[in-house]
């Protein structure tokens, strides 16, 4: 007995009881199994069963300090942390889980519902919660996909060839093979995603591999989508030549930069490319639509008939008090600017901006009905954008699309359309001197001899913009673009100097040399051998000097006069 009482004791880490340490395993399982108390010394283990039971009336654990209950609730929720009781927090001893998701469905509808809308827009972007899985799904490019077009026969006959997905940001590419990904997986179709952002040239090889023995072994085929294809360089494309030729995989590749300049010749032919547009403003409704009713939002200002419809016209819609106004859908529809990545993840911004702040607003729900709610209006989505989104690459073809918008609008003399463009550039974060240089050359080359100062103009512009910087050269910008697109027009210089060169690239054997009279003779010896001899000094003369000052073989041609090709 005195070695019974000299055996250390081991402090069980549930109910914090001391004990023997030849005890404190049975004693553990008998703790766990009764979950916040434990079961008599004297009792054997029970079978094994959920541990979820509140503890017995009778037991222990109702005898004990509310501190030793309380950690003992908070060690047990770690063993059961994501079962089918949880949702109980650690402090809350005694609760069963019908009690926990009763009061659950209390406060879900104490607040309206602003906590299961919180919930949802939880963890992914909205945009990648609401992506389509289905063709009847996709919104928008009505002329790739609409009915009876050829990609569309093809995807649905599963007949799915090399493509080369080019479009905007948010247009539709990643989600169109997201569907493709889907269909070819029932089809019995591998489908592999790659990211040219962080894949390397092995990635791409083992990827390849593996379709080869999936084809050898199982004939069955491999389909392999590449995102931002345009970042691998050419001879990473290289990489796919062979086995796209031979079908070893099928390629889609999805860019937002043009493919003639950013994938390889032979990579392209061995592709089609189908050229996805912005989305229109009616698309971007659609979309933003389905967002709202998969959130349970309801949309003020479509009328009786229509706000029901935006959240499934159940009778649980009337009692949402998340509202967007119609008119807020429709901004965020222009200002996404075909974008429904944007958009989509615009809404979700202003939603869960709403949502943390908390505050309602009396509202007019229905005819001769009133109630509060958490209103979102344009003014939330325009906040949540900040300003319009403006779809720009200063190193992608855009650059090279506006600059020469630019161009032609001043060249047609058309103010309006020259000062968008500017505008466009500028506020898509354009160089000021890149559009500077732009207009030293237009000076010359459109208005030339018609208004001399024009070049004046465009030097001084570019020096201003070099002696200030954005923001305050725009306006020194916007000066010279509407003074250009005011001026008079002459491209008479420019014309004659393109003639001069056609006329050097299609003579035939050596150019023809210096007359004698024009050379300069600056010593005794070119003297002698005739240089400037006969030469007349214009100044010298009071009337008109004649005098040859073309080579022999090109007397009497005329630059300045229209040439036949």
């Amino acid at each position: 007995m005195e070695g019974a009482e000299e055996e250390p004791l081991v402090r069980c880490p549930v109910c914090l009881r001391q004990l023997p340490a030849a005890h404190i395993n049975s004693h553990l399982d008998r703790c766990l199994q009764a979950g916040e108390g434990e079961a008599e010394p004297g009792a054997s283990p029970p079978c094994k069963r959920p541990r979820l039971a509140a503890a017995p009336p009778g037991s222990r654990a109702e005898g004990q300090p509310e501190e030793a209950r309380s950690a003992a609730s908070a060690v047990f929720s770690l063993f059961h942390k994501g079962r089918g009781g949880g949702g109980q927090s650690p402090g809350a001893p005694g609760r069963s889980g019908g009690a926990g998701r009763e009061e659950e469905a209390a406060l879900k509808a104490e607040d309206g519902g602003g906590a299961s809308l919180a919930l949802k827009l939880e963890g992914k972007p909205l945009a990648e919660q609401l992506r389509p899985d289905t063709l009847g799904d996709f919104v928008g490019q009505e002329r790739v996909l609409g009915a009876q077009t050829l990609l569309r026969s093809l995807l649905e006959s599963h007949e799915i060839p090399s493509l080369i997905l080019w479009g905007p940001p948010g247009c539709g590419k990643t989600t169109l093979a997201h569907i493709i990904a889907n269909s070819s997986k029932k089809n019995g179709t591998r489908f592999v995603t790659l990211s040219a952002t962080s894949a390397k040239t092995n990635d791409v090889r083992d990827v390849i591999s593996q379709a080869q023995n999936e084809k050898r072994l199982f004939k069955r085929k491999t389909i392999l989508f590449i995102d931002e294809i345009h970042r691998f360089n050419k001879s990473q494309q290289d990489t796919f030549l062979p086995h796209v030729e031979c079908g070893t995989v099928t390629l889609i590749g999805a860019t937002t930069e043009n493919p003639s300049f950013q994938v390889n010749a032979a990579l392209l032919s061995r592709c089609r490319v189908i050229v996805l547009e912005k989305l229109s403003v009616e698309a971007m409704e659609s979309i933003l639509m389905r967002a709202v009713r998969s959130l349970g939002v309801q949309v003020l200002g479509q009328g009786s008939e229509h706000g029901s419809s935006a959240t499934g016209s159940s009778s649980e819609s009337s009692e949402s008090l998340v509202y967007i106004e119609e008119k807020a859908l429709n901004t965020l529809a222009y200002l996404c600017d075909g974008d429904a990545r944007t958009g989509l993840n615009g809404l979700q911004l202003a939603v869960q901006a709403r949502l943390a702040v908390g505050k309602t607003t009396p509202l007019n729900i229905t005819k001769g009905g009133s109630g509060d709610g958490i209103l979102i209006t344009e003014e939330h989505v325009k906040e949540g954008l900040q300003r319009s989104h403006i779809l720009y690459d200063r190193a992608g073809e855009e650059h090279y699309n506006c600059i020469s918008a630019l161009h032609k609008s001043m060249r047609g003399s058309d103010e309006n359309a020259s000062l968008y463009w500017l505008a466009r550039m500028l506020e898509g974060g354009e160089d000021p001197l890149y559009v500077a240089r732009r207009l030293v050359r237009f000076a010359s080359e459109d208005i030339g001899l018609a208004d001399p100062l024009a070049l004046t103009q465009a030097v001084a512009a570019y020096q201003g913009c070099h002696f200030i910087g954005m923001p305050e050269c725009e306006v020194i910008l916007a000066q010279c673009v509407v003074y250009f697109a005011r001026a008079p027009k002459s491209i008479e210089v420019y014309k004659a100097y393109g003639n001069v060169k056609e006329c050097l690239r299609m003579h035939t054997g050596p150019l023809p040399p210096v007359p004698l009279h024009l050379r300069n003779a600056p010593t005794r010896l070119m003297k002698n051998l005739g240089y400037g001899k006969g030469y007349k000094y214009n100044p010298m003369y009071k009337e008109p000097v004649e005098q040859d000052y073309l080579p022999e073989e090109l007397k009497g041609v005329d630059f300045f006069k229209e040439r036949k090709t």
